[in-house]
């Protein structure tokens, strides 16, 4: 009877133990993105003449230039970035995107090198495809949603999405699968002014925020303190 348990408690130990995966696909992948590229995500509190502005900014160059939305800080007396890890920097104004683009340039000037975000082609958007948001939405640093491109208004050049975007949210970016920002976040509708959480959120594509990038005289980069 001993030798029978001995062999049936060998064989036990001989089954292999499957588990389950502790996320699924869709939930890995949106795990991988969110730690790949929130660090390259900061929020901003600008000064204005009537109260503060706040929002959100992604790093496009490793010694600190800034993308945001020009509503966030425009008129603003002094601004102030804070990146994923707590540090704040004081930024300085460098450019705007002219024609009501609602696109502005900052500069901070960190001691190291910063990780920043890549832009994919927008026209190769779609409706339906699946997007991530990052932003600071109500004060809430690195927040990620995710939703779909909703719709592509082809008259006014921007992304509808029904992944949430709040106020404070705005300059953060509209990612795709790969880990591209395809958008940057502008505005949210909502028809009862806040009363309720319905709305809908309209990004810029990102062609437009590469092609301000590109057009910014470097000199008034490094020129701008």
């Amino acid at each position: 009877m001993k030798k029978m348990l001995i062999i049936i408690a060998i064989c036990l130990s001989c089954v292999p133990v499957y588990s389950q995966p502790l996320f699924n696909q869709d939930e890995q992948v949106a795990i991988r993105l969110y730690e790949r590229i929130s660090p390259a995500i900061v929020a901003i509190e600008a000064q204005l003449a009537d109260g503060m502005s706040a929002g959100t900014g992604c790093i496009v160059s490793k010694n600190g230039l800034i993308l945001t939305g020009l509503h966030v800080i425009e008129g603003a007396k002094e601004i102030d970035v804070t990146t994923y890890n707590g540090q704040t920097y004081k930024a300085r104004f460098v450019a705007k995107m002219e024609d009501k683009k609602d696109l502005a340039l900052l500069k901070i000037d960190p001691k190291e090198n910063m990780p920043t975000v890549s832009f994919g082609d927008s026209e190769d958007v779609r409706v339906g495809q699946r997007v991530l948001s990052i932003g600071n939405p109500f004060g809430f640093s690195n927040t990620l949603t995710q939703g779909i491109i909703s719709r592509i208004d082809y008259t006014k050049n921007r992304f509808q999405t029904d992944a949430a975007i709040n106020p404070g949210c705005s300059g953060g970016p509209l990612i795709n699968s790969t880990g591209e920002v395809i958008g940057i976040s502008q505005s949210i509708y909502n028809p009862d002014h806040n009363i309720s959480n319905i709305g809908i959120g309209f990004a810029i594509p990102s062609n437009e925020a590469v092609k301000f990038i590109t057009t910014v005289d470097k000199s008034k980069i490094l020129s701008s303190k």
